[in-house]
């Protein structure tokens, strides 16, 4: 499982305020990062993977550098995989892990 080491600690950086909240989980070909039980958000080769609400998925897939996820060879709903011309900066990689925060958020507490 070979992900971008220098995107997964910007990625960390920018979740240190949720940090009591967050896991990291070796999964889908790279580094998850699972908010409240959760996957919001991960690391796969270069891209960043991110979970969107369905309200904003069109919107942001519509944005440049943006693709659906098809890890599996089928498109994964409400995933979107951002490579790394879309995450060069600071602001733009936060932005993109707010949508996943904003998932998780929308989803409610984890079923046991």
């Amino acid at each position: 499982m070979a992900y971008d080491e220098l995107l997964v600690k910007r990625v960390r950086n920018i979740l240190i305020p949720y940090h009591k909240h967050i896991e990291e989980k070796k999964m889908m070909g790279g580094l998850c990062f699972m908010y409240k039980g959760k996957m919001s958000c991960g690391v796969e080769k270069e891209d960043l993977i991110v979970r969107v609400i369905d309200s904003k998925y069109k919107v942001s897939l519509a944005k440049p550098h943006c693709r659906e996820m098809d890890f599996t060879g089928k498109v994964l709903s409400g995933f979107l995989y951002v490579d790394r011309e879309g995450i060069l900066t600071e602001k733009q990689l936060r932005s993109w892990l707010e949508l996943g925060i904003e998932f998780v958020d929308k989803q409610g507490p984890k079923r046991k």
